[in-house]
């Protein structure tokens, strides 16, 4: 009790006024910009409009920058502000790759020392990548390529972001340990793979005989790596809770129009049940996003046990949610005209990036000191 308490005068998880500003201004945005139609011709192939859109989040309201210090271009901001902007890309499910460059790859940049690099990135000029496959979480990455010199050798396949990058950072397994290495995209042979969520559709990466920059290596390259993966993982369940809300709440507003037997059907004692439970389940996710968030932006000593908490968590809200969603529409909820099934394929493809929960449940064993058996 005392520790709970000690925690809770700390971190503070309500959101600020800024926040609040930050929010309004891209729900706006995306509003107008990224419909369910626009995400319809995304699926069936194209992705026209992704580009202006990121431009659009990334130089005009400065969000490419968002994590990254003033002194290098950026807005200084923290990762409160960047799980807000996550909230509401995953109400709409953006198809931009804000996560990816934004958070990972600026994360890793900064860490690095490559300050060219990262103030290219905070203005938007150039979009980064961390080459790791989807799945990887903290601790779990393996390293696919090598090096010979400055040539690399090898595949990383199912990148997420690598088909939006402008550079990518590849982990190369050296003699020493770890090493992370730069180029330009164009390069690299990247192919794009067909994914169950297009809207962040996946490619794998083949750089075998490129040159590239050396950024950084051994033990410095282990720990940048590790921290960018925390805070993508933490900063996805912010992700995973903005989808949940929305589709709670189109849900919610569904079954107060819909009309069957003579009744509304959200008057039916059941569905009221299963709508109660779902909300108590994405107000859980919000305390759990909102303490990972609050922990990164804070360099709390809690930070990775709070990611792998939330990301465990907030991973099988989001699948819950989305499923409910097309259940409880009907009939609607299964046609490819409702939106229902973007949040569905984008709550599973979600579920496994940067850790499937099983995976971040293995992890928190460890960081808690939980016997194993």
């Amino acid at each position: 009790m005392e520790r709970a308490a000690a925690v809770s005068e700390e971190i503070e998880l309500s959101y600020s006024d800024v926040e609040e500003s930050l929010r309004d201004t891209v729900q706006a945005l995306l509003r107008k910009r990224c419909s369910p139609e626009i995400l319809g011709r995304i699926f069936d192939g194209d992705r026209t409009g992704t580009t202006e859109l990121w431009r659009t989040l990334a130089v005009d309201l400065g969000l490419a920058g968002l994590l990254v210090p003033e002194q290098f271009g950026g807005a200084g901001a923290t990762a409160r502000e960047a799980a807000v902007t996550l909230e509401e890309l995953g109400r709409f499910v953006a198809p931009v790759p804000f996560l990816t460059s934004a958070v990972v790859g600026t994360t890793v940049l900064r860490l690095a020392d490559a300050t060219d690099l990262l103030g290219s990135a905070a203005c938007g000029d150039v979009t980064v990548c961390l080459a790791v496959p989807v799945s990887t979480g903290p601790g779990g990455l393996v390293e696919t390529v090598t090096a010979a010199g400055n040539v690399l050798h090898g595949i990383v396949r199912n990148v997420a972001g690598a088909l939006e990058a402008d550079l990518l950072l590849i982990p190369v397994a050296g003699q020493d340990g770890l090493e992370l290495y730069a180029l330009h995209a164009d390069s690299a042979r990247v192919t794009p793979v067909v994914s169950l969520d297009m809207t962040r559709q996946l490619a794998d990466i083949d750089v075998t005989g490129v040159t590239a920059r050396l950024l950084i290596s051994g033990g410095a390259a282990e720990a940048a790596v590790h921290r960018a993966l925390v805070a993508a993982a933490g900063l996805m369940a912010s992700e995973q809770l903005g989808l949940a809300r929305q589709c709670l709440q189109i849900t919610v507003d569904y079954l107060g129009v819909r009309r069957q037997f003579g009744r509304i059907v959200g008057s039916f004692q059941a569905l009221k049940h299963r709508l109660s439970d779902l909300y108590i389940e994405v107000e859980s996710a919000c305390a759990a996003a909102r303490y990972a968030a609050a922990t990164l932006a804070d360099d709390h000593a809690d930070q990775e046990t709070a990611a792998a908490v939330a990301k465990a968590y907030c991973s099988d809200v989001a699948v819950h949610a989305a499923e409910e969603c097309v259940q409880l529409h009907g009939g609607i909820g299964m046609t490819w005209e409702h939106p229902a099934h973007l949040y569905l394929k984008r709550a599973k493809a979600d579920q496994i990036a940067f850790g499937a929960p099983g995976a971040h449940r293995a992890l928190l064993a460890v960081l808690v000191d939980l016997p194993v058996r």
